[in-house]
């Protein structure tokens, strides 16, 4: 069955413990979502509570894929680039699918609901994201229509000795 997303729901208790949930859980199954495992929800929640604090501000959208039964199952964030030469294309953050539902194409509706998303934007001329690497998640993003326009060798350290390169990615929406 297909996820259902909303860009921008109402911020509820319910929503904001299913994205910590999903968060969470994600980072524990080793998802590069900016933890490393083993993670408990109280590390994640003042990440979250930024994402949060962003939304209000106005400079951060987020998009919310939920299941059959209405759980959180994907989110993704969708920030704009303050910088006045750059607002003409936005971030993509924290793009998650919960483990029990990966192989079954949501990430790949996920990105295809942050790209319909980001066209609704005035202004908004491509999404830029940045990825681990070492994990596949290239390729990934590739299959999606973005392409590599950068990469910095060894610039995430998930562990002593276990560095990965930042990878930077780009979906024209023109």
């Amino acid at each position: 069955m297909a996820l259902t997303f909303t860009l921008d729901p109402a911020v509820t208790p319910g929503l904001r413990d299913g994205v910590l949930d999903l968060w969470t859980d994600v980072s524990n199954a080793g998802g590069a979502v900016g933890f490393v495992p083993p993670v408990t929800r109280e590390a994640v929640r003042p990440e979250l509570v930024r994402h949060l604090v962003q939304m209000a501000e106005g400079r951060t959208h987020l998009l919310v894929g939920r299941d059959e039964t209405g759980e959180v199952a994907a989110t993704a964030f969708l920030t704009f680039n303050t910088h006045r030469l750059m607002t003409h294309w936005l971030w993509l953050y924290t793009v998650m699918v919960h483990p029990r539902h990966q192989g079954m194409g949501y990430g790949r509706d996920l990105l295809t609901a942050a790209a319909e998303a980001a066209r609704t934007f005035d202004g908004i001329d491509a999404i830029r994201l940045t990825c681990r690497g070492g994990q596949g998640l290239e390729r990934f993003y590739a299959s999606c229509g973005y392409k590599e326009v950068g990469r910095v060798p060894e610039a995430i350290r998930v562990a002593p000795g276990d560095d990965r390169d930042d990878v930077t990615m780009l979906l024209p929406l023109i």
